[in-house]
């Protein structure tokens, strides 16, 4: 079995335990975290494209140029 899968079924175990209400409140704090994964990631590759258009800043100038 693997870590994943130990991880999942403890996981799994616990919610079982939990109320309606604290499921509820489970799920938007889970969704919540899946958003912030996507906007960092968004943000990483922003940040990645801001860099390589400085660095190529010249190369674009002398494009447009020609």
């Amino acid at each position: 079995m693997t870590t994943a899968t130990t991880l999942k079924d403890q996981i799994l175990a616990e919610l079982d335990q939990l109320s309606v209400e604290a499921l509820t409140e489970t799920l938007a704090y889970v969704k919540a975290q899946r958003g912030s994964a996507k906007e960092a990631q968004d943000s990483a590759f922003l940040k990645a494209y801001q860099r390589s258009k400085q660095n190529r800043a010249e190369v674009y100038r002398r494009l447009a140029d020609s």
